[in-house]
């Protein structure tokens, strides 16, 4: 067969592969977008476990009528300065995740900046994107994503029950709640019982409230505060949290939570140093409650490594893993 150049549309779809892998994915790319753009209270609706609707609003900074135009074409981002891909203080930063669910899907995105008088809305329906028109909305943006994977059914088979699917965005939900304990955030699905985490202090204090309100009163009673800092190789390093004693564990690692730089990450550099720091202190095969952020200079860690921004890479690890081991050893 001959070589051909693939259409805009498989372009969009193939990029909307990588980056959206279930509705959780969904979530998390408007989610990041809302915090990135300021918001104080964010709101998430999922119906059909996001496979009919996920909605996300948000009190943020919002857009005007010429950024709005612009944040569901590729690769159209506000957050890169001069496009150094080693300076990412934010977040989303790629400038796919829009267009990649507007290629997938019915997405709709109304969106109001503080200055202006009026809001606007656009729709992208499986690709096609619709003109600008006024919209009733308040200051920040609402993002509704209507009919997942339509442009592509034969994910859908890969999808599991409403039960998991609902339960997969709640526990993303979590991840990024944990990072922003002075942001509100809500989740409804179906008839569950709404997730409600009102927004708090951004210190110590808050943050042992909101990971209390979500690892239960368990962990705040027996939760030791972690924090040590070194010298990285373009800044300083630090590490804070709140880690369960030795004696609070489980047989898997679900409730380990990791963050670098504020992005939830399931790194195997950071799992390993935490098990090297509790030692015998747990039997063999469980794991401890502990929730760490692990903060240092951009240029010292890659964030780019994979699509989904779950993965990162140091620039030092060693010095990075002895930073961990001796935060949670001293702790």
């Amino acid at each position: 067969m001959a070589i051909r150049q693939l259409s805009a549309a498989t372009v969009n779809r193939i990029a909307a592969g990588e980056v959206i892998e279930r509705p959780a994915s969904v979530v998390k790319e408007l989610v990041e977008n809302a915090i990135d753009a300021g918001a104080r209270n964010i709101d998430i609706v999922a119906v059909s476990g996001g496979l009919s609707l996920i909605r996300v609003a948000d009190d943020g900074c919002g857009m005007d009528a010429a950024d709005l135009a612009l944040c569901v074409e590729r690769h159209a981002t506000s957050k890169l300065s001069e496009e150094d891909l080693f300076d990412i203080k934010c977040l989303g930063f790629r400038g796919e995740a829009l267009p990649s669910i507007g290629a997938i899907a019915r997405l709709e995105v109304a969106s109001k900046s503080r200055d202006a008088a009026t809001g606007n809305a656009v729709v992208v329906e499986r690709g096609n994107k619709g003109p600008l028109r006024p919209a009733a909305v308040n200051t920040g943006t609402v993002i509704e994503v209507r009919e997942l994977f339509s442009a592509t059914p034969a994910r859908l088979k890969f999808m599991k029950s409403e039960r998991a699917e609902s339960m997969a965005i709640a526990e993303t939900v979590r991840r990024l709640a944990m990072a922003h304990p002075a942001i509100g955030f809500s989740f409804a699905a179906g008839e569950k019982k709404p997730l409600h985490l009102p927004k708090g202090a951004a210190d110590a204090e808050g943050l042992l409230g909101r990971l209390g309100a979500i690892l239960g009163g368990t962990f705040m009673a027996d939760a030791l505060e972690v924090r040590g800092g070194a010298s990285g190789p373009s800044g300083p390093m630090r590490v804070h949290g709140f880690a369960g004693l030795p004696t609070l564990h489980r047989q898997d690692g679900s409730q380990q939570y990791l963050f670098v730089n504020g992005r939830p990450v399931k790194d195997k550099l950071l799992i390993g140093a935490v098990k090297a720091a509790y030692g015998d202190l747990i039997p063999r095969g469980r794991s401890p409650y502990l929730a760490l952020f692990v903060d240092l200079a951009p240029q010292d860690v890659d964030v780019n490594v994979h699509p989904t921004k779950a993965e990162v890479r140091f620039r030092d690890p060693g010095r990075v893993r002895a930073l961990l081991i001796g935060a949670l050893g001293e702790a």
